[in-house]
């Protein structure tokens, strides 16, 4: 699972994710890349879960690149705990993402086997996602 090596601080504020993503939306390293629709937090067993299914529909043929990184913490109060006595311990790991934000991209497949890949991954993910190709210049 991804998470971070080491933090300064072990509990983060919630933040907001309001408009669109303009860093990393674009197609950079791949042929064919997954994007973002909608905004939302990516755990780092959904990013591992899309990352096993693009691997296994693509034969493990070609390579990918996994563009997020999880280095949010969250946290969670144990089940049945009253309100209040603070916050709750680190949980897990998430991305935060934008829409607009690449989240894997593929190169070295078929061309239908690539955007069948990603399709599948998206179906792991907790936010809308559509398939996108590298326009050429």
């Amino acid at each position: 699972m991804l998470s971070p090596k080491r933090v300064k601080w072990r509990k983060q504020q919630k933040g907001k994710m309001r408009g669109k993503a303009f860093r990393g939306s674009k197609i950079q390293l791949g042929e064919f890349g997954l994007q973002a629709v909608s905004c939302g937090y990516i755990t780092e067993r959904q990013i591992e879960a899309a990352r096993v299914a693009i691997t296994r529909k693509a034969k493990r043929g070609g390579k990918i690149w996994i563009k997020i990184f999880p280095d949010k913490s969250i946290t969670k109060k144990p089940a049945e705990v009253r309100m209040g006595k603070g916050k709750g311990a680190p949980e897990g790991w998430v991305a935060v993402v934008k829409p607009g934000r690449v989240l894997f991209e593929i190169s070295g497949v078929e061309g239908e086997v690539s955007k069948e890949a990603l399709r599948m991954a998206g179906y792991k993910l907790s936010v809308k996602t559509k398939v996108i190709q590298k326009e050429m210049h």
